[in-house]
């Protein structure tokens, strides 16, 4: 990729010279006359590095480093001065130069400059990339990610490959716990932009100040305590995608900013007039009905047709026959690995009640069961009992009251009609603070042991596992910390744990 760097000097001999030096060691040089012209260019069309005189009439080289420090302190700037010091060198410094050289300079310690710089910010970005995509370790990567073997999952598979290759938005709509997320990182490793950034925003999550600020990031001073420009994931994902989760849930607002990125490829930061343009790839998802929601004035009808350009629809799992025992190997070997534990696999009768279950929480909720049953199983046993999974699938509860959601076709048509069952968290037992649960029969089970004992025995052995560690603890049982703890003083209080916990 040719790095681009802006010169700007009042003086048209020395852009002439200072470009061509850059140009002939492989740069595209863009120039301005003043420091005014220099933030016109920046604004239009952001450089990867300035190069800058020190003594310009209006705006000195120094004061025009401080204004692009401001709103892009990641753009570094080289100060060029005929008049070198200690004391002008430390205020460019201060004022946010990355690096300062003296005329006359040799051809070749401006390109050593101009490099440093470039591979500076590099990896300034990266870093800021890794920190907002920290959420996910998963190591595998396209098609790999889609684990299963029925012949929904395979259709998924086939959609997945035709739209990764296309620069189109791509709306992913499912179930809650389906695995709309792993879709598109499936979507974004496959894509011609696998090499660049894959950020996500979880829309539903964050209020409509935070979320404006996430996406769009903020300038300083923009809102009590912006005490510093932050970049947002539109920025951060730059030539990369972007990936909307449930982007159903935010504002009418956001929505009309998310509108103008998704047409002009151009938004501003909180608190700034500057324009600036992304080429990002957008994929959103959500698990309700876009289409009703759109027709009932509850989503912004050209947004919608916006974001549904390549559909892709995944079913629910009680749609997936054979997918559970291969999901759930899936998973119990990587947590096995992950715990260091030996290989163990369900044994029949577990596989059994697990084939015939509804998974109204989707994959998320056979996912969270894997990780209890292992947790809970004997480590010198190669299998896993049904008496570890019985207890949680809850089979004796009654069925929720399902509610229709549509599957958006390639046209956006309403292709078919799945029945949704109002989701279950996967930890519901974990989250039950109203009732005590009913008494466990499951073979092998104690006859006074209840699932409110192996919620109990669940967590303890977690937070032991994660010596512990709270937040761990509670992010590996689906729950919040505050939840956690409000557990675990309530049974310290009652003497069913230890007091060191």
């Amino acid at each position: 990729m040719t790095r681009t760097v802006l010169v700007v000097d009042d003086k048209e001999m020395m852009r002439d010279s200072v470009g061509s030096t850059l140009t002939r060691a492989g740069f595209s040089v863009r120039t301005a006359n003043d420091a005014r012209g220099a933030l016109a260019e920046i604004a239009s069309r952001r450089p990867d590095c300035v190069v800058t005189d020190q003594n310009m009439p209006g705006m000195s080289g120094i004061e025009l480093a401080a204004q692009i420090n401001e709103h892009d302190d990641e753009l570094p700037v080289i100060l060029m001065t005929a008049y070198g010091s200690i004391e002008i060198a430390v205020q460019a410094m201060k004022n946010g130069a990355y690096d300062f050289i003296t005329k006359p300079f040799e051809g070749d310690e401006l390109i050593i400059s101009v490099k440093r710089a470039i591979q500076h910010a590099a990896v300034v970005k990266e870093n800021a990339i890794l920190r907002a995509g920290a959420e996910s370790n998963d190591q595998r990567s396209g098609l790999d990610r889609l684990v299963g073997e029925s012949d929904a999952m395979r259709k998924v598979r086939e959609q997945v490959r035709a739209v990764a290759s296309s620069h189109g938005t791509v709306l992913v709509t499912g179930e809650s716990g389906v695995g709309k997320e792993v879709v598109a990182r499936a979507v974004h490793d496959l894509s011609p932009r696998a090499t660049n950034p894959f950020l996500a925003v979880n829309c539903a999550a964050l209020n409509e100040s935070l979320l404006e600020s996430e996406l769009f990031g903020h300038e300083k001073g923009a809102f009590t305590g912006a005490d510093k420009l932050r970049k947002g994931r539109f920025e951060l994902a730059n030539d990369g995608t972007l990936l909307l989760d449930e982007v159903s849930e935010v504002s009418p607002q956001i929505q009309a900013k998310l509108l103008r990125v998704l047409q002009e490829r151009a938004f501003e930061r909180v608190g700034s007039s500057t324009t600036i343009g992304v080429d990002v790839r957008i994929v959103a998802t959500s698990n309700r009905d876009l289409p009703h929601a759109a027709s009932m004035g509850e989503f912004r009808q050209d947004l919608f047709y916006r974001l549904n350009v390549l559909p892709v629809n995944i079913p629910p799992l009680r749609e997936r026959a054979g997918d559970v025992a291969v999901l759930s190997q899936h998973f119990v070997d990587q947590i096995a690995m992950r715990d260091g534990r030996r290989a163990m696999a369900f044994d029949d009768d577990a596989r059994r009640l697990m084939d015939t279950y509804s998974w109204p929480g989707n994959v998320r909720e056979l996912q969270n069961i894997c990780e209890r049953a292992v947790v809970l199983s004997d480590p010198k046993s190669p299998t896993i009992p049904a008496s570890l999974v019985e207890p949680w699938l809850m089979a004796s509860r009654p069925t929720p009251k399902a509610t229709p959601l549509r599957a958006t076709s390639m046209n956006g048509t309403h292709a078919s009609t799945i029945t949704e069952p109002k989701p279950m968290q996967a930890s519901m037992m974990v989250h039950a603070e109203e009732a005590q649960p009913p008494q466990a029969t499951s073979r092998g089970l104690p006859g006074d042991r209840t699932l409110a004992d192996i919620e109990r025995e669940t967590i303890v052995a977690t937070l032991q596992r994660f010596n512990g560690h709270r937040q761990k603890t509670a992010k590996a049982l689906g729950i919040g910390v505050r939840t956690l703890g409000l557990k675990l003083k309530k049974w310290k209080e009652e003497s069913l744990v230890s007091q060191s916990l």
